[in-house]
């Protein structure tokens, strides 16, 4: 049967830390990349979510509005990106990124479907008897009409999607264990074996940065010296996104050479050089593109 697909790859990740879950890694690849192979044979596909996921040429992209309203908003703004790219297939597949086995089910919807032709969709159920909404298929003329009779009343925003789907008649399809596991905790993702390489990355830059600091510091006999790396990597963000990128490195430079001159004149201890330096060299950057007003 010809279908479209609608992945929702938004959300918050609140218990992820905030971790997007379209970059984790599973299995050689990305839970984005997994679930748009799991939509592979849809006549067009539509990614809901933020901006900067790199998509294969032809895929879509939208957004709920407002941000982070809710999987039903963004169903919605994933059935009006497809009708505007004017592709009118008479089923959609909507399908959660957080769900790397979500291919194990597809085929147990489409044979229910294909044995009761008149529903209006089917939607997955778990070994344990819980509805996965977000792993079904739903004619798109009836999920089409009950977003325009939602916008017209309460709105979409922050809406259940079983609300959304409460008047269609639906099968419930028990699907293949595990097809429905999601990814909504740290514990969710190490069960499922997916690995969090962001934020290995960011373990490990911070950790050369603090071998390169010790490096530094003992190549210039100033072992003793605390540096703050947190606060100078902050001074130097402040500076390239009030000035220009290159005002980053030159504005620790000159703050560190302005407490280096302070600490030799005995005007300050070390970490009271470093810390007013850095404080004023903030000061500076922030007050830089506002008119009017000039640096104490």
């Amino acid at each position: 049967m010809e279908f479209n697909a609608v992945i929702l790859a938004g959300g918050r990740a609140t218990r992820l830390g905030g971790v997007p879950k379209p970059g984790l890694k599973y299995d050689g690849g990305t839970l984005l990349s997994r679930t748009l192979q799991a939509v592979r044979g849809a006549s067009s596909v539509v990614v809901v979510g933020p901006d900067g996921h790199a998509l294969p040429h032809g895929v879509l992209s939208a957004r709920e509005e407002p941000a982070f309203a809710g999987p039903a908003a963004a169903i919605a703004a994933g059935l009006a990106a497809l009708r505007k790219s004017g592709d009118a297939s008479p089923w959609t597949l909507v399908l959660a990124c957080d769900m790397p086995h979500a291919s194990r089910g597809i085929p147990s919807l489409w044979e229910q479907l294909e044995a009761h032709p008149h529903v209006d969709g089917a939607m997955a159920v778990s070994a344990d008897d819980r509805k996965q909404p977000l792993l079904g298929i739903y004619r798109t003329s009836a999920l089409e009409k009950e977003v325009a009779v939602a916008s017209e009343g309460a709105g979409l925003t922050n809406s259940s999607v079983f609300r959304l789907l409460a008047r269609l008649n639906l099968l419930g399809v028990t699907v293949p264990n595990g097809s429905t596991d999601d990814v909504d905790t740290w514990d969710d993702a190490a069960a499922l074996g997916i690995h969090n390489e962001l934020e290995a990355d960011m373990k490990g830059q911070e950790e050369t940065l603090e071998e390169w600091c010790r490096t530094l510091l003992q190549a210039f006999e100033l072992e003793g010296v605390e540096v703050d790396i947190n606060e100078v990597l902050a001074v130097a963000g402040v500076a390239a996104h009030s000035v220009v990128r290159p005002a980053a490195p030159l504005t620790t430079f000159i703050a560190g050479y302005a407490a280096g001159m302070a600490r030799g004149i005995g005007q300050a201890n070390d970490d009271a050089a470093m810390s007013a330096a850095l404080g004023l060299a903030r000061q500076v950057a922030k007050q830089y593109l506002e008119p009017g007003t000039e640096a104490e």
